[in-house]
């Protein structure tokens, strides 16, 4: 009997970096890899540390660095600045982080292929100029011409997928030809004023000033987040038991599912203390979900990990690598455009500064300092959540201190490039230990 090395390979290169791996034909010597879920339910909470040993020595921080950075963020700024944990400044935290969080989640896509994607700001601009031109100068509805925005910003994301994908020049270079053209392309639209203001009151200009006000609709959200939570891990349990494979039991479940309670709850309370649920947050959760359940719950998400992989092995296996590349772009420029209509949303204005200066650097700053890999294959989307969660509080404990600009950009210049040099380390910590 024959066996097929290129589907072999295909799920070695598929598996998102925290999968569990077995491999019983080891040879001796070599290190073995429990499945953390078996190492668990068979030692209890001895398990859990034996596990989070496995994970240091072996290099696989996950998203650990990122969350105690956010814990000592919050202690250092609060205890200089009592305002820095308000609910005034965490719901501005929150609405102001979704524009540069809807650009990373589109960027997360792009570097799970190993790929950087340069013109994101620019296709950000660009889209608050359409809906600028389209829906204030020239009379269109705001409807047609938001969908007008975000379907150019999927063409623009393809245009540069092709140069990339089908003619072979190399990403960094397609990108940052788009980054200019679409630079002057947005400032053409705007014509010689280079402003044009929105209407507040409109559908654009709501997205960041709406709030549920109602308490319940925070309360209510939290309640479906750790509901469903619970919901999806409970019914996966069930799944990996019917396999007859290695699943949590519902003891960690729960558990797990009460720390994310406490937090949720928490950040209800707070946003109902100031103007309640902000309607941008609630967008950018579900976008979160769903772009998380399409990476790792889809065989259109595991391709990408695949090409992240390898993208030989992913071509052997019969993955049409030129699809999925140009896909992966146009999924990039999509979000790009979403974000750019939450910027103009922010300043009520589409102008020629949109799109410019630290933005192009915080969207892929968020993406790395959530915990995506820029090597390519090891990433979530929640990543973007964390990292952008990092950048706009810096930004924001800075400024209750009055820190100028200038000092700002070399912290957070700082910030990443301690993630990066993580990244690096635990990559080759990784290869070390057999697990890269």
């Amino acid at each position: 009997m024959t066996t097929d090395n290129s589907a072999t390979s295909l799920d070695k290169a598929a598996a998102p970096a925290d999968a569990p791996v077995g491999n019983q034909d080891a040879p001796q010597g070599a290190a073995t890899v429990v499945d953390p879920r078996l190492l668990i339910r068979q030692q209890g909470f001895t398990g859990y540390l034996t596990e989070f040993k496995r994970k240091i020595s072996g290099g696989d921080l996950g998203s650990i660095p990122v969350i105690v950075g956010l814990a000592v963020i919050a202690i250092v700024f609060q205890s200089m600045n009592s305002e820095f944990l308000s609910a005034k400044n965490i719901s501005d935290i929150a609405t102001t982080m979704v524009a540069t969080g809807m650009m990373a989640v589109g960027i997360i896509f792009v570097l799970l292929l190993g790929e950087i994607d340069l013109s994101v700001g620019s296709v950000s601009g660009v889209s608050g100029a359409l809906v600028a031109v389209l829906s204030v100068t020239q009379g269109m509805n705001e409807w047609l011409a938001i969908l007008v925005a975000i379907v150019s910003g999927a063409v623009m994301g393809a245009i540069h997928g092709f140069f990339f994908a089908r003619i072979g020049a190399p990403a960094f270079a397609v990108t940052l030809a788009g980054l200019l053209f679409w630079l002057g392309f947005m400032l053409q639209l705007l014509g010689d004023s280079g402003t044009i203001n929105l209407d507040g009151d409109g559908v654009v200009g709501q997205l960041t000033t709406y709030y549920f006000t109602d308490v319940a609709a925070a309360y209510g959200l939290a309640a479906v987040a750790v509901a469903g939570y619970f919901l999806a891990a409970f019914l996966d349990t069930r799944r990996r038991e019917a396999a007859g494979i290695p699943a949590r039991p519902i003891v960690d479940i729960t558990v797990r599912t009460a720390v994310l309670a406490v937090f949720a709850f928490a950040a209800a309370y707070m946003f109902n203390q100031y103007r309640g649920l902000p309607l941008a947050l609630v967008l950018f959760l579900i976008v979160l979900v769903g772009t998380d359940f399409l990476l790792r719950r889809t065989a259109y998400g595991r391709k990408i990990f695949a090409l992240g992989g390898s993208v030989e092995a992913s071509r052997r296996a019969g993955i049409n690598v030129t699809a999925i590349r140009i896909s992966v772009f146009s999924i990039a420029g999509t979000f790009a455009a979403i974000g750019g209509l939450f910027w103009a949303s922010k300043i009520a204005a589409a102008n020629q500064g949109s799109g410019t200066g630290d933005l192009l650097m915080n969207v892929i700053a968020a993406a790395v300092i959530g915990g995506t890999s820029l090597f390519g294959g090891r990433g979530r989307t929640w990543n973007a959540l964390l990292g952008v969660m990092v950048i706009v509080s810096i930004q924001y404990g800075l400024s209750l201190e009055g820190i100028a600009t200038p000092i700002q950009y070399m912290i957070t210049g700082g910030v990443l490039l301690a993630t990066v040099v993580i990244d690096s380390v635990t990559r080759k910590t990784q290869k070390t230990a057999g697990r890269a």
